[in-house]
């Protein structure tokens, strides 16, 4: 049986409609797992195995290094990431195409961390990696900006929260399938990432934008690193939100070295423990990401669960700053995961409510996710110090206190429907 002729007209017309939110859903969920996987799998365990076979004692010295360089390359990537995407005009569309480039990228650079030798390479190879997956991440989260209508933002941003735990979960789960330390670890996982994203970019319908394409020079590119905080207060205190509540999150590129130097797990087992402990706090940020997203958009509130996000990771991190067993590190996971699931439900509705300009989405939204880059840098950073000063309870209880900055500061975004208030920032009018 032939398939039934559809005009030519109708099939253009058809291709230059947004995705419907049936398709929508499930493919910015595998673009965002295969984002996830790829990113936090070596933060939290690929990189640590990587480094301890190449520098020995050194290795937790070298993975501040790898980290931080890393995540200062993503903080630049971003927001220019996010402005070669709005000004795009492929055919593919402007986010598809960066979508699949930047994980196909991400993938290959993945797949060449097997043949490094000295930290230096595994430095250069991370900040390959950190730029091709911060294209990709700015795009993910543009195409969510121009096509989820605002009153289900509450639902697409929980499953995207739901998103993040459970991708580093699928990649470590894909790596633990191999023996610890062994170049199949990195090529499933490239392999792995890369799948998962070029099923998403089939099922999302990007049109191409129609607009003239402004001009791209070096002051442009400069600009997208630039917001006006006096102009628009609520985009710059959501920033700093988002800032304070991820840098709790980066505590977790320390799990692995915890385990084996303060438990003393054993190189071979600290990928099992990982798992499992990333099995309860995939548990518990689904069950709080699910509840959440849900509840915020039928109260129209947002910040009372960013204030009980923020209090409930620092309890989570002086948990963990107590733990002699496993068993405290799995409860503490589970109490971190669930707090941050019930941010992240919440973080890019909220985020995207109070953006200044529809015109550059992707260039503003790039801008907030600085804030989840920025951590991944000044913590690696930050870390070997403060565990000199006073080992991991330093470091663990120094993160608490920026998770309760993190609850007191969204009080001053403005609450659902008063972002009209003088002062504030605009809702965006969308075109």
């Amino acid at each position: 049986m032939t398939a039934p002729y559809v005009p030519l007209a109708r099939r253009a017309d058809r291709s230059a409609r947004p995705t419907p939110l049936r398709r929508f859903v499930p493919a910015m969920l595998l673009t965002q797992i295969g984002f996830y996987a790829a990113l936090t799998t070596p933060l939290q365990l690929l990189l640590v195995l990587r480094l301890d076979s190449i520098a020995g004692p050194g290795a937790r010295s070298a993975l501040g290094v790898v980290t931080g360089f890393g995540a200062l390359c993503a903080v630049v990537a971003t927001p220019i990431g996010g402005r070669l995407s709005d000004r795009t005009r492929a055919r593919f569309g402007r986010r598809r195409t960066w979508i699949l480039t930047g994980s196909l990228v991400f993938a290959l650079v993945l797949a060449a961390m097997t043949v490094t030798t000295a930290v230096w390479q595994v430095v250069l190879l991370w900040c390959l990696a950190q730029v091709a997956g911060n294209f990709q991440f700015a795009a993910n989260v543009a195409i969510m900006a121009d096509q989820v209508a605002p009153d289900r933002r509450g639902l697409v941003s929980g499953l995207v929260g739901l998103v993040a735990a459970v991708g580093p979960l699928a990649g470590i789960a894909v790596a633990d399938a191999f023996p610890a330390g062994a170049a199949a670890q990195w090529l499933a996982l490239a392999a792995g990432s890369f799948g998962t994203t070029l099923v998403a970019v089939l099922l999302f319908r990007d049109p191409p934008s129609t607009e003239p394409r402004p001009p791209l020079d070096l002051r442009t590119l400069a600009g997208a690193f630039w917001f006006n905080p006096y102009r628009h207060p609520a985009f710059g205190w959501a920033w700093l939100v988002r800032f304070l509540i991820m840098c709790t999150y980066s505590a977790g590129g320390y799990t692995a070295f915890f385990l084996m130097q303060h438990l003393d797990v054993s190189k071979s087992r600290v990928g099992t423990v990982t798992l499992e402990a990333g099995l309860v706090s995939v548990v518990c940020l689904g069950i709080s990401s699910a509840l959440a997203g849900y509840a915020s958009d039928a109260l129209r509130r947002q910040r009372p669960f960013v204030v009980f996000a923020g209090i409930a990771a620092a309890a989570a991190l002086v948990l963990m700053s107590t733990a002699d067993t496993v068993t405290t590190v799995v409860v503490a996971s589970g109490l971190l995961g669930f707090a941050v699931g019930t941010f992240l439900a919440v973080d890019l509705a909220l985020c995207m409510r109070v953006l200044p300009s529809a015109a550059d989405t992707a260039k503003d939204l790039a801008i907030i996710n600085i804030a989840v880059a920025l951590p991944q840098s000044l913590v690696p950073f930050a870390a070997p110090a403060l565990i000199a000063l006073g080992g991991y309870p330093t470091l663990y209880l120094t993160l608490a206190a920026l998770g309760l900055l993190g609850a007191a500061a969204i009080l001053r975004v403005p609450e659902v429907g008063r972002e009209h208030i003088p002062g504030r920032s605009a809702p965006i009018t969308r075109v």
